[in-house]
């Protein structure tokens, strides 16, 4: 039983690591997306590299990494039968390696993505209400700032004091961990706002 959740844990990193930009980029555009733009392979360097239409496939797709995964303790032959495996069935959980499979992907060199849309997949399977909170929180900011980092650090805050405002504990510990992620991705962009040198996005 134990090996079934390890496995399901490995399959959840390994499907989260999936490098939906690096691979649009090549496959359609002879592009490496790790030489351009901020260099990572998430949704807003392909939208900055790759144009619109990639980039709404690829943020499809990284959001759809982090949502399928959240479901396979319901498919998957695994059982619960004490306080650990419980927690490690739990969706979140799961979803947790999805998120660390894509800003640590093994196929690039453990050198992904920032996890917005991935983080905000599992969310979404988890709570469609918070998501749909949370989604109307980052446009706001991004339509004010046209910062995408910033409409994501504050976005996941909100979601810290979701999970506080619910009493999902579980959520309060996963999205800790997950803000702390973010802003620690984020950090050169942090710095580029506070000096003004921050790009704005163009296709808002």
């Amino acid at each position: 039983m134990y090996m079934m959740i390890v496995i399901m844990l490995i399959l959840s990193y390994l499907i989260g690591a999936f490098p939906s930009g690096y691979v649009i980029g090549k496959l359609f555009f002879k592009k490496d997306i790790r030489q351009f733009g901020s260099g990572n392979t998430g949704a807003t360097n392909s939208f900055r590299v790759l144009g619109k239409p990639a980039g709404f496939i690829v943020t499809f797709l990284d959001i759809f990494k982090g949502f399928i995964v959240v479901f396979f303790p319901l498919w998957l032959p695994v059982q619960a039968d004490g306080p650990i495996s419980t927690l490690f069935t739990n969706g979140l959980i799961v979803g947790a390696f999805a998120i660390l499979g894509h800003v640590y992907p093994v196929y690039l060199g453990f050198k992904g993505g920032k996890a917005v849309a991935t983080s905000a997949g599992v969310v979404f399977g988890v709570n469609p209400v918070l998501l749909i909170i949370l989604a109307a929180i980052f446009f706001a900011i991004l339509y004010l700032t046209k910062y995408v980092s910033l409409s994501s650090i504050i976005a996941s805050i909100c979601c810290v004091i979701g999970a506080l405002l619910i009493r999902d504990y579980i959520l309060l510990v996963v999205s800790m961990c997950i803000g702390i992620l973010l802003i620690i991705r984020h950090r050169t962009n942090i710095v580029r706002i506070f000096k003004g040198e921050e790009p704005k996005i163009k296709w808002m």
